[in-house]
């Protein structure tokens, strides 16, 4: 027999279905946020288990990194751009915080939390985070948090300099635009510090390549990098 809150569920499934995130497909009861088939499609790099030379190389003799893990391979007009444009632009916070449980889940099965001191995530502009309500990247760096056991931050760095966006930019002009926009403004919060460095895509890596530097400079004993996506 069912309960009144299932027959209350199925009246407000009925009034407004839920839909997956990545394909708008209809929810079944047991699935949430994401379909089951989407969740087998989308294509997982696991990066965290064989490291990829491509996720490497977009920071190669550039700056040192530790790691590069990213969870999805990304695509345009592909599931994995469906749930990051859900994430970025359509309120979906608690899908963030998901994502990083389930990749962080991942990460705790290879032992990677006895490897890390801190999690520290991309930080938007104040006006930008002003016009969305919340960064992205926070909201995966809780969830990663919350699997592995390991403390987040969303004020060790900050973003000093408003940039426009990095879309339809060579890898030269991205480099120029976010060059020396991030600060730390207390190095004592990550001096000596094993820290993960947390974003929602890497594309060319020029946006967490300025934000490595900066926490290498602020004393960071070694940075790795971990998104949700990475075009490959």
């Amino acid at each position: 027999m069912k309960s009144v809150f299932s027959f209350w569920r199925d009246f407000i499934d009925l009034l407004f279905p839920r839909v997956c995130l990545a394909c708008a497909g209809e929810l079944v009861e047991s699935e949430e946020l994401v379909c089951t088939g989407c969740w087998a499609a989308i294509p997982k790099t696991q990066s965290h288990v064989h490291a990829l030379p491509a996720l490497h190389a977009k920071f190669a003799g550039r700056v040192a990194v530790k790691h590069v893990f990213s969870y999805f391979s990304f695509e345009k007009s592909s599931r994995v751009q469906n749930l990051l444009h859900e994430l970025k632009y359509k309120n979906q916070t608690e899908l963030g915080i998901v994502l990083g449980k389930f990749y962080g889940t991942d990460l705790r099965q290879i032992g990677y939390q006895g490897q890390l001191d801190l999690i520290v995530s991309v930080p938007l502009h104040p006006k930008k985070y002003q016009q969305r309500g919340y960064n992205q990247s926070d909201l995966f760096a809780e969830g990663l948090s919350a699997a592995l056991g390991v403390p987040w931050s969303g004020v060790a760095l900050q973003r000093a300099t408003y940039t426009t966006t990095q879309t339809n930019k060579n890898r030269a002009e991205r480099w120029q635009n976010v060059a020396g926009v991030f600060v730390a403004p207390n190095a004592a919060d990550v001096a000596g510090k094993r820290v993960a460095l947390v974003d929602d895509v890497m594309t060319t890596g020029a946006t967490i390549e300025s934000a490595v530097v900066t926490l290498l400079n602020a004393g960071c004993r070694e940075v790795s990098v971990i998104t949700i996506a990475a075009v490959m």
